[in-house]
């Protein structure tokens, strides 16, 4: 029987939720997620609970943040005046928006703070800070 291993491509059925249960991501409805374990496609937390398992193991992982998507970090916490908030845009606290990098490249925030000054943006990983639990069942080595 062969063994999911790194460098080894995966299908994989899960579910992903938060510890209160609320359910943050399923491939229930979809193909299976394809992958390459060890590709740093995956979070590490992901690829390590993928690891050794063989095709139709099913089980259950708590991934720690620092294996998910980090530790929600402070300077990822942006102060912006608001005469730079485009007129168009009328902010609001829970409002997803999109900002350019250094890079140029987009990259999603949400408001979180707004005052007669300022708006405050997070650029965190809205599952930054975050223990996961996965429910994974192996379902193919390809």
């Amino acid at each position: 029987m062969s063994i999911a291993s790194k460098g080894k491509t995966v299908k994989v059925h899960y579910t992903g939720k938060l510890k209160d249960g609320t359910v943050f991501d399923s491939s229930a409805d979809r193909e299976p997620l394809q992958f390459t374990l060890g590709d740093g496609n995956m979070i590490k937390g992901f690829d390590l609970a993928v690891d050794g398992m063989s095709v139709g193991d099913d089980k259950v992982v708590t991934i720690p943040s620092v294996e998910a998507y980090g530790e929600k970090r402070e300077d990822m916490m942006l102060d912006v005046p608001l005469e730079q908030v485009p007129a168009e845009i009328k902010p609001e606290v829970g409002m997803d928006l999109s900002i350019q990098n250094q890079m140029g490249q987009p990259t999603p925030v949400k408001v979180v703070h707004v005052d007669d000054k300022k708006i405050t943006l997070d650029a965190n990983h809205p599952l930054a800070g975050q223990d996961l639990i996965f429910n994974i069942k192996l379902v193919e080595l390809v």
